[in-house]
């Protein structure tokens, strides 16, 4: 069925959850100190809060239960580290790399991630609650049994990211490549596609009661029906 806002919604029977709103954005202090390697680095149940982060290197890190609060991080490599059972709030996280993250059970509160590299990265289990992503690159990107409430993908290419078993409640993607994304077992709420790519998605009928404009909406019924076995001649 077709709004006049040339949105492409499913049957009301199949639609869940209503209007997506923005995300809360990050409570971030006026005031900020440098940060002191000797003095905050993400290590073991370390607590580190209104600390700037300019250029430094967590690559490799191993840590758990880490907590930081009120805190930017600008031009910070992540590559290859390894991170459970830790907390991101009110934080910036600027033009960073995460590629190739092993991030487990990791949480993210009103954040903010903007043109970072989040290619290959795993999130397996993690929590977003209103964080929103703009630009950069998070292409087979692993986001498996996570939770996400409140969350924003803009101008995001995610090609072949994964989503698999995962809640998704008052998210919005918008001006994304999800070509080969995969959905199987989704739990959806309130989820929006705008003017996205969304050819050849994987567990395309777990997307049940997703609104979609524009084409990707005609994507998204090609895999459906793929799914379904039809074959079109």
């Amino acid at each position: 069925m077709t709004t006049e806002e040339g949105a492409v919604r499913m049957p009301r029977a199949m639609r869940q959850g209503g209007p997506v709103k923005n995300p809360s954005a990050p409570r971030l202090p006026s005031r900020l100190e440098p940060a002191e390697q000797w003095r905050d680095a993400l290590e073991d149940d370390a607590i580190v809060k209104r600390v700037a982060y300019v250029g430094t290197s967590f690559a490799g890190v191993h840590a758990e239960a880490f907590e930081t609060e009120g805190c930017r991080f600008e031009g910070v490599r992540f590559s290859g580290a390894m991170i459970r059972q830790s907390q991101f709030s009110d934080s910036v996280l600027d033009t960073c790399d995460f590629a190739e993250l092993k991030a487990s059970d990791v949480s993210l509160v009103r954040c903010a991630v903007s043109g970072s590299r989040v290619t290959g990265s795993s999130w397996k289990s993690s929590t977003f609650r209103d964080v929103r992503f703009e630009g950069g690159k998070a292409d087979h990107a692993l986001f498996r049994e996570c939770k996400f409430y409140s969350v924003a993908f803009d101008d995001v290419p995610m090609r072949g990211a994964d989503f698999q078993k995962s809640e998704m409640h008052n998210v919005r993607f918008t001006n994304c490549d999800l070509t080969g994304a995969q959905f199987a077992h989704l739990v959806p709420g309130s989820v929006r596609f705008e003017n996205c790519t969304l050819a050849d998605v994987g567990g395309a009928a777990s997307l049940r009661g997703v609104v979609v404009k524009g084409p990707g909406s005609m994507e998204l019924a090609l895999s459906l029906a793929s799914e379904a076995g039809i074959v079109f001649e």
